[in-house]
């Protein structure tokens, strides 16, 4: 067994807030393909929001204290040195505020402050290691094994995998990318690819893989938002795709609902669907439709699924 299977088996698991709303369904999914991988899940108690977008625009060392304080719960109070979390934002989000305390005196001192006020120990830089659900998979289960554990498969379903900005950007906090041999790359992620092929599918080549949903502009400028993601969707539908991948559940909300607005508000129609890599994954493996979550999603995939043998 490698060192990374044999840590990432059981890791803390941060779900934040957006898993418990509108991305149940990759909540859903997640912990459906844990079991089937005999993958242990162990969920923070008491976790807080990791500031989200907000807090860092208000005060950016109060996000990092915030996000430092989940990776404190999972060191010091459950024994944990690995914290999947399988949102962009929040994977991002513990990654800068990693960064920062190590390399930032005012963040270690804003974080050491809070911490002695709230009366728990304050995060020291490296005291776990935090990974996104798709490192998670590839490395705490392995390709190889996964191919052994795909059933039916996906069957031929023409994939843009879609990774969004948050995962990749900025480099300077994924120090791990970029290092050649098995790293993600930050230029052209490539692990959704990886995992959704050995599941069957077909990647197509989509130039827009990270480009910008423009989900933090959706409530200040919603017709920007919808341009940004009719573009996705278009730039998807001319690669010949199906279905779109997402591991983002900003990004996949907003995908959804600006492609509702993109139809109402400027006549422009699309029918590529879009489902998270994990719902995907957990199909591949012979799971219903209904255990990894796909009647919960605004895009409905399941008539194509069906049609195509897939669910």
């Amino acid at each position: 067994m490698s060192d990374r299977k044999e840590k990432y088996k059981k890791v803390a698991y941060y779900h934040g807030c957006a898993l418990e709303g509108t991305a149940q369904p990759y909540n859903t999914s997640t912990r459906a393909i844990a079991k089937k991988l005999d993958l242990e899940l162990v969920d923070i108690e008491n976790w807080n929001c990791c500031g989200a977008m907000e807090v860092k625009n208000v005060d950016p060392e109060i996000q990092t204290y915030l996000s430092s304080r989940v990776m404190s719960l999972a060191h010091n109070n459950m024994g944990q040195d690995v914290v999947m979390a399988p949102c962009n934002g929040c994977y991002h989000n513990l990654k800068k505020a990693e960064y920062d305390i190590a390399h930032k005196e005012k963040s270690r001192e804003v974080v050491e402050k809070i911490s002695a006020k709230a009366d728990h120990p304050a995060y020291e830089a490296g005291q776990v290691e935090t990974i996104h659900a798709l490192d998670w998979i590839k490395f705490g289960y392995g390709e190889e094994e996964l191919k052994a554990k795909i059933k039916g498969g996906l069957k031929g379903l023409k994939v843009a995998n879609y990774y969004g900005c948050m995962y990749t950007r900025p480099r300077h906090i994924f120090p791990e990318k970029d290092q050649g041999g098995d790293s993600e790359s930050t230029s052209k992620p490539h692990y959704m690819d990886d995992l959704l092929e050995i599941a069957g599918a077909v990647n197509v080549e989509f130039p827009l893989k990270t480009a910008c949903c423009g989900g933090a502009h959706t409530l200040s400028d919603s017709d920007t938002s919808t341009k940004l993601v009719l573009n996705i969707l278009q730039a998807a539908e001319a690669a010949g795709a199906d279905v779109i991948a997402t591991e983002c559940p900003t990004c996949h909300s907003g995908l959804e609902m600006h492609q509702i607005r993109a139809l109402k508000r400027m006549s422009a129609q699309t029918n590529v669907k879009i489902i998270y890599f994990t719902q995907l994954l957990g199909l591949a493996m012979g799971l219903s439709p209904r255990k990894v979550g796909i009647h919960e999603n605004v895009s409905n995939a399941i008539p194509m699924l069906k049609e195509m043998k897939i669910a």
